[in-house]
């Protein structure tokens, strides 16, 4: 995304409005974010339309620290900004007790429209029903089996405006397309549901000539209704791309967010810089600056530049990801992952597009040692707590003498995720970047736009719940 500068009039007006609404702070630093944001959603239940909506919303939230204690005063009036602003600030009065440590950052100044290739906002909505019916037509008449889906379509443009008392602001423009589609197949008792998504922050072309993936996500359904479970026990794993990226965001990312951190001693002291965590080949960053990717942002909502951060290096625990606060009371540079889902929300910590490096191995090579296993697939669901985890892939295949085997289901992986790190001993050359239609949840925040990436990964000795 290109940032321009100067700004223009216009820019230069609404820039204005936060800074005089600024002026009325009496904190110890003080910030405003004014968004519009404009959104459709369409959405089939089985045969039915179960959603087609319209919406703009705008409005804004103040924040203000005293003594290192924040106040926050959400406005849906921009009349209302100044008025904001001075609540923040009388609450983080009232709370503040310490002293306010925030990390020092370049002041921005600038603006950041989208680079959109083909814009959604001019495609008619009755076309988009018309591609979503046809998508969900497609499932139901798949296989008689087929018991019912849900094909879900929505498009936002978001214009994010941010200033703050040390004389940062920006304008950003944060489009997103998403279309998920899901079929859920019966035998009797048994239900089976498949999904695929595609999202896009750049072009509305995403959502169109997804008919064989459709029909694919549908049949493999009907196909898992006969295959069977997994068996449980320890076992050797690989982990395709998809599955092998949500375990890097959701396994080890957010024991990465330093506000979790700061909050908790035992974790900080487990998260140490220069601590081994796995192999050599091991990489993982965050990387908030890559070109056009759902979880990227010229400037986080805190007016910090974002830019590519190392977490695992080589094996070695060399950052964490950072607000200004959590930088300076930790003592670490700041990251630019304060981030929020819109406007009503302060922003805390969060991911941006997470992803595990490639290595030099071929997939044939990573499977080709591997007498009896499991290749995992997709993800269907899971949750961590602390340091174990618990994550259920979409499907997968049994590996039979270095080849890949029957379709199975039920595929639940648990564990300790440093010691799942360190069994990592084969990363394939065969990166994907995967922008799906779900967000990163935290904090009562969901879903927050990210992505996640990976190649193809070998881990030995993994935890297999099943039968």
């Amino acid at each position: 995304m290109e940032v321009f500068n100067p700004l223009s009039a216009r820019e230069t007006a609404v820039k204005d409005r936060l800074v005089q609404a600024l002026k009325k702070s009496k904190a110890d630093y003080a910030d405003v974010r004014f968004e519009i944001a404009d959104a459709n959603a369409i959405s089939y239940r089985g045969e039915e339309i179960e959603t087609m909506n319209s919406s703009r919303f705008m409005g804004g939230i103040a924040r203000a620290c005293t003594k290192g204690g924040w106040g926050i005063a959400t406005f849906d009036d921009a009349q209302k900004m100044p008025h904001a602003v001075e609540e923040a600030c009388a609450c983080a009065a009232l709370v503040g007790r310490e002293k306010t440590e925030l990390a020092e950052v370049e002041i921005v100044d600038a603006v950041a429209p989208a680079r959109l290739e083909r814009d959604f906002r001019g495609v008619p909505l009755d076309d988009k029903l018309a591609l979503i019916a046809k998508y969900n037509d497609l499932i139901l008449k798949a296989d008689p089996a087929i018991a019912t889906s849900w094909v879900f379509f929505t498009d936002a443009f978001r214009t994010v405006h941010f200033a703050s008392s040390r004389g940062a602001y920006f304008m950003e423009e944060r489009p997103r397309v998403i279309l998920s589609a899901s079929a859920v197949a019966r035998s009797g008792s048994l239900v089976q549901r498949t999904h695929h998504s595609v999202s896009s922050a750049r072009t509305y072309d995403v959502v169109l000539g997804l008919e064989e993936e459709v029909e694919a996500t549908a049949k493999r359904a009907v196909a898992l209704l006969d295959a069977p479970p997994c068996e449980g026990g320890v076992h050797t794993v690989i982990l395709d791309q998809k599955l092998a990226g949500v375990f890097a965001h959701e396994a080890f990312g957010h024991l990465s967010e330093a506000d979790f951190l700061y909050e908790n001693p035992k974790m900080r002291d487990l998260m140490h810089c220069g601590r081994e965590m796995g192999a050599k080949g091991l990489n993982i960053l965050d990387d908030g600056s890559a070109p056009d990717l759902l979880g990227s942002v010229v400037f986080d909502d805190e007016g910090t530049r974002t830019h590519k951060t190392h977490l695992i290096k080589d094996g070695v625990l060399v950052n964490h990801l950072h607000s200004l606060e959590t930088a300076a009371k930790m003592g670490e540079p700041p990251t630019g992952n304060a981030r929020a889902i819109d406007r009503t929300y302060p922003p805390i910590v969060r991911m941006t597009n997470t992803y595990i490096d490639p290595g030099q191995a071929t997939f044939e090579d990573l499977i080709g040692s591997v007498d009896k296993g499991i290749y995992a697939c997709d993800m269907q669901g899971g949750q961590t707590m602390m340091e174990m985890f618990t994550f259920s892939a979409a499907y997968g295949y049994r590996i039979e003498n270095g080849k890949v085997a029957d379709l199975i289901r039920d595929i639940t992986l648990t564990g300790n995720v440093f010691e799942t790190l360190h069994n990592i001993d084969g990363f394939a050359n065969d990166f994907e970047v995967h922008q799906t239609g779900g967000g990163c949840g935290k904090g009562g925040q969901s879903p927050l736009p990210v992505t996640f990436g990976s190649p193809h990964i070998r881990i030995r000795n993994v935890v297999l719940g099943g039968t």
